[in-house]
C-alpha cells in the first residue's frame, strides 16, 4: 500500500496545472476544448478514455481509434507525458451488456482488438491494456485473449482492471484482484473506494477516484465557500478530501479503516 499511486479524478483540465496533486482526467473533459488553453501539468497525471459514459450513452464507441489517438497526442503536446492513457475498452456490467446487445466475450474481444489497434497507431504513447469481464473466469479468459494476441500482460508496466467500480468492496472483486496480481499483473484500480483498498489495496500499483465530488454534491458547501451551494466542483474540497484519504491510507496498518469514501463525514474539512 505504501507504494500505491493515487490519482484524484478531476472535472476541469485547468486543475492539472493549478493544483498540487496527482490527477485523473477524462478525454471527454478535454475533447473540444481550445488546445491553446492547455498548460503543462504540475504533477503526474493520467488520461481516461471516458468509455463508461460513451458506451452507456450510445451503446458503443462513436470515437474512432484514429480520432482518439489524434486527440490524445494534441493533449499531451500541451500537458506533458501522462503516466498512462486508458484504451477504448468495453465494460462488462450486465446493464452495459443489455445496452449494447453483445456478449461479455464480444466485449472482451473488442477490448483486446482496440488495444492492439491503438498500440499500432501510437506505439510511443503509454496506452495500457485493460482486462474486462464480470466473473473471475471472464477475467482469466481475457488475459488469455491478450496472450493469444501476443501480449503478455505480466510484462506490461500497468494493466487496468475494468467493470469493478460499482462493486469494488466485494469479496468477489478481491478474489479477482488477488488472482490477477498473483499472476504477475501490475494493476490499476478504476474508481476504487476505501473499502476496496482495505480488502486488496496491497495488490494494486495505482488507483483513482472521483468519490469526493459525489460526496460533496450531497453536502453543504465548506465554510468559506460562498460562491457555490455545494463543493462538487470545488478544488479546495477535492484537495482536502485527498489529504484526508492519504492520511487514512498511511495509518491503515495501525488502525482499522473500513469506511467508504462516500461515508466520510463533512465537518468543515472535505473528506
Amino acid at each position: 500500500m505504501a507504494g500505491l499511486v493515487f490519482y484524484t479524478g478531476v472535472h476541469h483540465p485547468n486543475w492539472l496545472w493549478d493544483l498540487e496533486f496527482d490527477a485523473f482526467v477524462s478525454h471527454r473533459r478535454l475533447v473540444g476544448r481550445s488546445l491553446r488553453g492547455l498548460r503543462k501539468a504540475r504533477r503526474r497525471f493520467a488520461i481516461d478514455s471516458g468509455g463508461f459514459t460513451e458506451v452507456s450513452q450510445f451503446g458503443g464507441w462513436r470515437t474512432t481509434p484514429e480520432d482518439y489517438v489524434t486527440s490524445v497526442r494534441a493533449y499531451t503536446a500541451r500537458l506533458g507525458r501522462p503516466d498512462f492513457i486508458a484504451p477504448q475498452d468495453w465494460m462488462c456490467e450486465p446493464f452495459i451488456i443489455r445496452r449494447t446487445g453483445l456478449s461479455v466475450a464480444e466485449h472482451q474481444r473488442r477490448t483486446v482488438a482496440n488495444y492492439l489497434r491503438l498500440r499500432e497507431l501510437a506505439p510511443d504513447l503509454p496506452i495500457i491494456p485493460v482486462v474486462q469481464g464480470w466473473q473471475l473466469g471472464d477475467y482469466l479468459r481475457c488475459v488469455d485473449l491478450y496472450a493469444r494476441a501476443g501480449v503478455d500482460l505480466a510484462d506490461a508496466p500497468l494493466v487496468g482492471l475494468g467493470s469493478v467500480c460499482r462493486r469494488q468492496s466485494t469479496d468477489e472483486i478481491a478474489q479477482v484482484v488477488t488472482t490477477l496480481a498473483a499472476g504477475g499483473l501490475g494493476l490499476h484500480g478504476f474508481g476504487v473506494k476505501t473499502a476496496g483498498l482495505a480488502l486488496y489495496g496491497d495488490h494494486l500499483v495505482s488507483a483513482d477516484s472521483m468519490a469526493w465530488s459525489f460526496r460533496a454534491r450531497r453536502s453543504p458547501a465548506l465554510p468559506g465557500c460562498v460562491t457555490h451551494r455545494n463543493c462538487a466542483n470545488c478544488p479546495r474540497y477535492a484537495a482536502q478530501w485527498r489529504d484526508n484519504v492519504l492520511t487514512g491510507l498511511r495509518h491503515r496498518q495501525t488502525r482499522p479503516w473500513q469506511m467508504s469514501f462516500l461515508d466520510l463525514p463533512n465537518q468543515g474539512v472535505a473528506r
